[in-house]
Formats: C-alpha cells, structure tokens, sequence
C-alpha cells in the first residue's frame, strides 16, 4: 500500500479593481500554489491528497480514523478559523470536532505534522490566524506570537 500525504491549504481566490481613468472594471481568478510541494512529495513515492482552502471547512478529515490513513498531515497557508469553523458550525451553530485539537492528538498517537509558512500560517498576517491560540501551538516546534511579528527586509 502507497503512503500519502495530506496537503491543505496553499490555494486563493483574488479580485481585482482595474482604474483605466474615468472608467473600472473588475477580474477574479482563482490560483495553487501547491505544485512544487506536491511535486516534490509524489517524487519521493508518496500519493499526495489535496483540499484547497475553500474546500477544507467541509473536506479536511473530522475523525482520527480519516487522519491515520496519512503517513505526514501538511497544512500550508491555511488559516484555523477555515478548520475550526465547518459550514454547519458557522451557519447552523452544530457543533462539530475541533480538527486543531484532532491534529494535535494525530501527531501525539505518532503522525507526522508540517506547518508550512505563508500569510495564513503560524499566527498569520495582521495575527489573524491564530495557532497559537488552538491545539495545534503544542505540536510546533516554535512559539507562535499573539502579535503580527512579520518584518519585511526587501
């Protein structure tokens, strides 16, 4: 049986407003960015399963039997409200698993875990994101600040 892998996170939707003088119009896209990690992770042998952001509140795994099919669990640029709030949480108040908290317990019965970095990692842009306030700041091997800590040095 092939190990997998699984990657969520690392995709975004963008809209833009073009100003042509008097005159505006709008374009969206929707874009990945998950190819070369995927890439890199199916040339080493692994089958690599992926949830893009918007549909991790639904898809992301609510049980450890789901999460135990994966040799390495990746979140990458992901934020913990997108895991912490499934559509039937946020818009019916059903209460459902808290997949930090499941991650976390992963990771502690001996699945592997990465965090990669990116605006919704970590504590995130504008600290938004939030990890270390969930579960999950147990399992990383950094402290994540309660403060936007991010420098640019261009």
């Amino acid at each position: 049986m092939q190990k997998k892998v699984l990657i969520a996170g690392e995709s975004w939707m963008s809209y833009t407003t073009h100003v042509k003088g008097f005159d505006s119009f709008y374009t969206s896209v929707y874009e990945e960015g998950v190819g070369p990690i995927r890439t890199a992770i199916e040339q080493a042998g692994y089958q690599v399963d992926y949830i893009p952001n918007h549909h991790a509140p639904e898809k992301f795994p609510f049980t450890m039997e789901e999460l135990k099919e994966y040799a390495c669990v990746i979140l990458s640029d992901i934020g913990s409200n997108t895991l912490l709030l499934a559509p039937d949480t946020f818009s019916k108040s059903i209460r459902k698993p808290n997949r930090c908290q499941l991650i976390k317990d992963y990771v502690e019965q001996g699945g592997s875990f990465l965090m990669v970095g990116g605006y919704m990692s970590f504590t995130g842009v504008d600290a938004k994101t939030r990890y270390g306030q969930t579960p999950i700041k147990d399992v990383l091997p950094v402290e994540c600040l309660d403060i936007y800590d991010r420098a640019e040095h261009p």
